[in-house]
């Protein structure tokens, strides 16, 4: 079939021909957005799950339909693999004055313009300056340089002119669980204080599936501060929804054998669907996709998984780290327990503990429970085992 009608998109973050699957998560956000064109508070939103299956893609949803409602809205990614947490914060400030640019426009309200200066002290205390958004520094406002005081200060003072514009503002922030504790226990601290003073400004964030326990130790109210989302596989219907849908747009069908070995393949998580689907358009010669293509897409859907997706993640481990991985892989997907690692390795369980937290840091792993450790990539077990067991 023809590749530049080929209506899949792997790739890290890309949003789908079709958005399946997901509706819970989309009509909270849309209430979120309701409520505060309403003037009404509401609890900020948390996605928590492995790799692969759309948390990404959803959060650069909820940022679409934010501005599109014109809230202000500010996207960040909890690590920097360069800078650090330095680079993080930053971002943060550059992200604010963008937002503030674009809301500093003809019409705006004295309350708005005097707010916009706080986000100025806010970014130059964080070392960023130069970017001219059309307002002077608030001094006297989050300027103290304690990143806790002067984010409250900053949110509390945009909250007056939001509210005023029926608006919001919103931090939409990806791999949450890599921010520095600081920031972290900032964002936190603020937005209890927004819930308490109904102040319009939301987290919208998503991590791993140990994000909420990292919320929780960083301040133990922060349990009841967002509304909760595991994002996992997706259903059987949906699943086979996101791979016949956008084939059918384009006038493409599978035959049911072809269907499921593709969805038995992907196991329901989206990002291998858009990876084995975009294999199968690519094989097929004709508009209807045999069990034949499909088993030729899933060898070379695999590759491509094998060649990319997977290897990013192993060739960032040492060589200590990478027996580490190997010794988990023979437990499958399901999670391996750490004093079996270490007498499956022969080594003391005291021996493998820096292994454990380098692989924790590095986000290749990750502790659904005390004493137990998981991939946070699904199929991880079964690459290590094709590609590294020897």
């Amino acid at each position: 079939m023809d590749s530049d009608l080929n209506p899949y998109s792997p790739g890290s973050g890309r949003r789908p021909f079709e958005l399946v699957g997901r509706s819970t998560e989309v009509n909270a956000f849309n209430l979120l957005i309701a409520k505060s064109q309403q003037r009404r508070s509401d609890r900020g939103i948390v996605l928590h799950g492995l790799r692969g299956v759309g948390k990404t893609v959803l959060l650069n949803e909820f940022r679409r339909q934010a501005e599109r409602a014109d809230f202000m809205t500010v996207s960040l990614e909890g690590r920097d693999a360069e800078g650090g947490p330095a680079a993080v914060r930053a971002k943060l400030a550059r992200g604010l004055l963008q937002a503030a640019r674009k809301a500093n426009r003809r019409g705006i309200t004295s309350t708005l313009r005097e707010a916009l200066g706080s986000i100025v002290s806010f970014s130059a205390k964080l070392g960023v300056t130069g970017i001219d958004i059309g307002v002077d520094l608030a001094r006297g406002r989050a300027d103290s340089g304690s990143i806790e005081v002067d984010l409250e200060e900053m949110v509390e003072d945009l909250s007056a002119a939001m509210t005023e514009q029926h608006r919001a503002l919103i931090f939409i922030i990806d791999e949450m669980q890599d921010l520095d504790k600081a920031l972290l226990t900032a964002l936190l601290s603020t937005q209890h204080m927004a819930g308490q003073r109904e102040w319009p400004f939301y987290i919208v964030g998503a991590g791993l599936p140990n994000l909420p326990s990292v919320l929780a130790e960083a301040r133990s109210y922060a349990e009841r501060l967002f509304n909760y989302r595991h994002i996992d596989a997706l259903t059987h219907d949906a699943a086979v929804s996101a791979l016949v849908a956008p084939a059918a747009k384009y006038g493409a069908r599978y035959e049911v054998e072809a269907r499921d070995l593709l969805l038995t393949a992907s196991g329901g998580y989206p990002y291998f669907i858009q990876e084995y689907g975009h294999a199968a358009w690519e094989t097929a010669p004709e508009k209807t996709i045999t069990s034949q293509d499909a088993q030729i897409a899933v060898t070379i859907g695999r590759a491509q998984l094998d060649q990319g997706f997977f290897p990013s993640r192993w060739k960032r481990a040492t060589k200590g780290e990478q027996e580490f991985l190997r010794l988990m892989a023979l437990d499958g997907d399901e999670g391996s327990g750490t004093a079996q690692l270490a007498e499956r390795g022969g080594r003391k369980q005291s021996s493998m503990t820096m292994n454990r937290a380098s692989l924790i840091k590095k986000g290749i792993i990750y502790a659904p429970a005390h004493g137990r450790v998981a991939f946070t990539v699904p199929g991880m077990a079964l690459y290590i085992q094709r590609q590294h067991n020897t």
